[in-house]
């Protein structure tokens, strides 16, 4: 007897993703841009809240384009860093005697 096969349907399947980027850092910066050029209400404050806004959009999208869950990667590595053991490469040879 042969085992069934079930696709994976891609549109299920799909990354949480906004205009490009990942969705919560996109609209985080949004909001800081938004926040830059309605509290200070000034010409320059605009243009820095608009190049804040499209600069950090290109780098999410960039980020998101070499990978989708970079941001959850990261910071499951920031929660474990103090588990990480003291050894430099899995493959290091521990011996009873010591460093010889």
């Amino acid at each position: 007897m042969a085992l069934r096969s079930i696709p994976i349907r891609r549109s299920g399947n799909r990354h949480n993703l906004f205009m490009g980027g990942d969705r919560e850092l996109v609209m985080f910066s949004g909001l800081l841009a938004f926040a830059l050029i309605f509290s200070a209400q000034e010409l320059r404050a605009s243009a820095a809240g608009l190049a804040l806004w499209f600069g950090a959009l290109f780098a999410c999208r960039l980020m998101a384009k070499s990978d989708p869950q970079l941001r959850q990667v990261y910071l499951r590595h920031r929660r474990y860093k103090a588990y990480y053991a003291p050894r430099s490469t899995p493959f290091r040879v521990n011996r009873a005697g010591g460093l010889r």
